[in-house]
């Protein structure tokens, strides 16, 4: 049997349509660095993805609206069938009307903004005090959006140029969604060992109402950082591709396709932080997980 063509298919994900005003969205292995993708997948990174999403769908749910339907693939209808290996790595969801913004939430000062910040002592274009360090606290969080690139990178932008784009009510509502979920999320992880120092969010309309889509504070959308070895004034290592990123800067790679062959041993590492994260944010086995490889 030849498995279906997906109807998108990005750097991780692969999308396909399943009728009814239905998608199937499908978590892959594939690890991408530098905006470039590796010839050797991550194993069972993709049921990570799967896994801790739908975990904090479940925390979040009194926050707002999802657009998951089932993790089942004997809802998948045919697609469960012909796409292979699906089982935990695939949720079926409901369409949704994405807003064309990126709703990013920074506990913490890092990433772009640590750079813009060392430029102006700016962060998305609003002024902060002189003399923060490198991944420090912010006083709060904040939200700070950014345009959704077709090709490139996303911009950051202010919180009126992103009220532009889709209306103030609509940014105001999508600001009191993201601000929630990441301050819930980094109330659950501190506890457990982890700082949340930022996070990306999709949302979108259904039925009227603003919903959470896509993943949900994965180490792919989110910056995971260990709490034991967190220091302001340095860049902490992330609960994420990092090993594969360190990796590829000490072979001096300059970062065009294609890609040198990723070593088994930074494979498994890769993994590993990537099974951590999910296991000490839910306090589950990933190997109970449908479809998922015993943990080593």
């Amino acid at each position: 049997m030849t498995a279906p063509a997906p109807t998108y298919s990005g750097k991780v994900r692969d999308v396909y349509d399943a009728g009814d005003d239905r998608l199937l969205f499908v978590a892959s292995d594939r690890m991408s660095a530098f905006d470039v993708v590796m010839a050797e997948p991550i194993p069972d990174k993709g049921r990570v993805l799967t896994a801790i999403t739908a975990f904090w769908l479940e925390v979040m749910g009194d926050l707002a609206p999802n657009h998951l339907v089932s993790l089942d693939p004997a809802d998948f209808g045919e697609l469960g069938e012909e796409i292979p290996d699906v089982a935990g790595r695939a949720m079926l969801v409901r369409r949704a009307e994405m807003l064309p913004v990126e709703c990013i939430v920074r506990g913490y000062l890092s990433g772009s903004a640590w750079k813009e910040y060392r430029e102006s002592a700016t962060m998305h274009g609003i002024p902060l005090e002189r003399g923060l360090q490198e991944s420090a606290r912010l006083p709060e969080p904040v939200f700070t959006p950014s345009t959704k690139a077709e090709t490139g990178h996303d911009e950051n932008i202010s919180v009126d140029q992103a009220a532009d784009l889709v209306g103030a009510d609509v940014m105001k509502r999508a600001a009191e969604i993201s601000l929630a979920v990441y301050r819930r999320g980094a109330e659950w992880a501190a506890p457990r060992g982890i700082v949340i120092a930022d996070t990306k969010l999709e949302l979108g309309f259904i039925d009227g109402e603003l919903a959470l889509c896509d993943e949900v504070l994965t180490p792919d959308s989110s910056r995971f950082w260990d709490a034991a070895t967190y220091r302001p004034g340095t860049a902490p290592p992330s609960f994420d591709k990092q090993p594969v990123r360190d990796w590829l800067e000490a072979t001096g790679w300059d970062k065009s396709p294609p890609p040198p062959r990723l070593p088994d041993e930074v494979v498994a590492a890769t993994r590993r932080r990537y099974v951590a994260a999910y296991e000490r944010i839910t306090g589950r086995s990933l190997s109970d997980w449908p479809g998922a490889r015993e943990t080593p």
